[in-house]
């Protein structure tokens, strides 16, 4: 069985990072994806999807330092679904969210926004320790 999201999209805002009570950090932030079609009227329409990202350890700490409100980035992991009842309607409620393995920075160096597809001067993480590679030396998306 398989479980694997891969989302490239820009951050809706800045990481939210915290604490765990055992002191690990965990991130979470929203990154929109944008799908453009033509109409069969010729009409040109835009769907926004968003997705909840959740970054664990090393990894969570390195999103709330170069990870920017409008940042371009590329997310892998798994897919993880909560539920809970609501406390003033007793309805369930459920929220899926991406559970991050490894993210890119995306878009050209110095660029605050969105970009060419260059990896950003922060690097990347990857795997559950989230090691951080440093800045990147070349210019091409790791995809």
């Amino acid at each position: 069985m398989i479980n694997k999201a891969i989302v490239v999209g820009n951050l809706g805002r800045d990481p939210e990072v915290r604490s765990t009570p055992s002191g690990q950090s965990v991130a979470k932030f929203s990154v929109a994806t944008t799908r453009k079609w033509t109409s069969k009227d010729g009409e040109r329409q835009e769907a926004t999807e968003w997705h909840n990202i959740v970054c664990w350890g090393r990894q969570a700490e390195i999103a709330g330092q170069y990870l920017h409100k409008g940042k371009q980035v590329y997310v892998e992991g798994r897919l993880q679904t909560d539920s809970w009842e609501d406390r003033e309607t007793g309805k369930k409620m459920y929220r899926t969210e991406i559970v991050c393995d490894n993210f890119q920075m995306l878009g050209s160096r110095g660029d605050s926004n969105t970009g060419g597809g260059s990896a950003a001067g922060g690097g990347s993480t990857s795997g559950g320790a989230g090691n951080f590679s440093g800045p990147a030396e070349d210019d091409d998306v790791p995809f």
